[in-house]
């Protein structure tokens, strides 16, 4: 394994929640380290709805929901012989519907089937939710690909892997109290991987995932003391991988990708989605029953299923919701631009369109106030706390994440204003490898950022889509590189109000 030392290697570290414009040198002065040793993506963007375990899958298959398949974090299955409602962060159910589909769970390969087809090693370790960790690599049992979680030995796809770790740095760390940073996690696996994974297999591609700042984010806010400790935490532990990278990392041809999935805003009022649903008719539940009429899944971003999804229910549902003061952007099915419900925009113009999406898909009205943290952007919400950070739906301060590259054929210092998003990723990180890109991925190769490219980057197409009813209006824009597409924000105003 080791007769190659020069061969190109990637280290992927994520930050599971993280603002870019929190990344800042009284904060995070080794992920600003790390600015300086490579590249910026200063339009990077992630997927939508901005939920950790979509962009996850979006990261590792290169590709958005409509096609990868994993709509929501949580969300009904309606193709099983009884439909059931699916929640990505129980990791065994994921191994479960993989095998039930013949391991077509996803609709397209991911980042763990392709380097093992390619004789290419890959390790995950992750402090995320179970499902989430699962979901980086849900088919490493079956290649024998090392995953460690930092809150669950259950799910460890090596266990004698996880029993060195255990030996060397203890039990792996329970889940800390609602309200307490998770920092015992971070630090387990950036050790696991400098001490164990690192030293032992030297994996072609690994992921460090940390689940902070999100967690502290939901639970304290998104710039709380406590979640500011997290963010300066889990920056000193990548100031430890960053130390190991410049000793032996980057001679070995480790390049290195830090990234976030999502960001925040936070809550200041609360929305009546569920009187507003039963006014208009519906009775709600949160899985299919006798009597139901709209499945509504829990969340930030709103995705109602309807026993009876014909073109006049779902046009009542959203002539009632778009009166409300809570109504963000709302999605329906849709052959052009605009959805079946007047005001409502296709669901594919924000690549939802997929048999397990949900027949009204709506986030929450945003806006660019301050919040009490004195960061830029708000939202309604159902059922989060007043103050307290959410993240799904289009904000620009939820759609921006952190995206930096380094290694020897990157420009260093370099800050790119060329649109990117999650799904470039694993397009990059082949093309780093030397593997070539499956169709399946709509992402592309950051070209851009590299020394010696020679190619003329493709032309950037900026396009804002509007959609009215009465007085609500949406609008949305999407910018285009090359065949790539990224989100860039969306947002509801009134006939009244300038649109901007």
């Amino acid at each position: 394994m080791f007769d190659r030392p020069n061969r190109n290697r990637v280290l992927i570290v994520l930050f599971d929640g993280l603002r870019p414009d929190l990344v800042k040198p009284s904060l995070t002065p080794n992920l600003v380290r790390l600015q300086r040793r490579g590249a910026v993506l200063a339009r990077q963007r992630t997927v939508y709805p901005s939920e950790t375990r979509i962009a996850l899958t979006s990261l590792v298959t290169g590709t958005t929901p409509d096609r990868h398949g994993i709509v929501g974090n949580q969300y009904l299955d309606r193709q099983s012989p009884i439909p059931r409602s699916v929640d990505t962060s129980d990791a065994r159910l994921i191994e479960h519907l993989d095998a039930a589909s013949d391991g077509h769970l996803l609709g397209v390969p991911s980042l763990g089937e392709i380097l093992a087809a390619n004789g290419r090693t890959f390790s995950v370790l992750a402090s995320n939710s179970a499902g989430a960790t699962r979901l980086l690599n849900h088919k490493a049992r079956k290649f024998r690909q090392v995953t460690l979680s930092g809150h669950f030995p259950c799910i460890a796809t090596s266990a004698e892997m996880l029993r060195q770790v255990e030996t060397l740095l203890g039990p792996t760390p329970a889940p800390p109290p609602p309200g307490d940073p998770d920092l015992a996690s971070q630090a387990f696996l950036t050790s696991a991987f400098l001490n164990v994974i690192w030293p032992q297999i030297r994996p072609d591609v690994a992921i460090l995932s940390f689940g902070e700042p999100d967690i502290s984010s939901h639970d304290c806010g998104t710039g709380a003391p406590k979640t500011l400790e997290a963010i300066s935490f889990v920056d000193r532990q990548l100031g430890r991988v960053l130390d190991w990278w410049d000793a032996e990392g980057v001679s070995l041809g480790v390049h290195l990708i830090a990234a976030s999935d999502h960001g925040h805003v936070t809550v200041h009022a609360r929305a009546d989605l569920f009187e507003t649903l039963e006014a208009a008719g519906l009775r709600c539940g949160p899985a299919p029953a006798a009597g139901i009429d709209a499945i509504v899944i829990p969340g930030q971003v709103g995705a109602i299923y309807l026993a009876e999804p014909s073109d006049a229910v779902i046009r009542r549902t959203v002539g009632s919701m778009i009166e409300r003061p809570w109504c963000g952007p709302v999605f329906t099915a849709g052959g052009a631009d605009d959805g079946i419900a007047p005001g409502s925009f296709a669901r594919h113009l924000v690549f939802a369109d997929h048999a397990r999406s949900a027949d009204i898909l709506f986030s929450f009205r945003s806006d660019d106030d301050l919040d009490p943290f004195g960061l830029i952007g708000r939202s309604w919400s159902a059922d989060g706390p007043i103050g307290f950070g959410v993240h799904g739906g289009l904000h620009a301060k939820e759609m921006s994440s952190v995206g930096i590259l380094a290694g020897p054929p990157i420009k260093n210092g370099f800050v790119s204003q060329v649109p990117s998003g999650i799904c470039d990723i694993a397009p990059t990180v082949l093309g780093l490898l030397g593997l070539s890109r499956p169709a399946t991925m709509t992402g592309r190769a950051l070209a851009e950022v590299f020394i010696d490219d020679g190619q003329d980057l493709p032309r950037t197409i900026e396009k804002l889509y509007e959609t009215s009813s009465g007085a609500y209006r949406q609008h949305l824009r999407r910018v285009q590189v090359g065949e790539a597409v990224y989100l860039d924000f969306a947002g509801v105003v009134w006939a009244s109000q300038q649109l901007t």
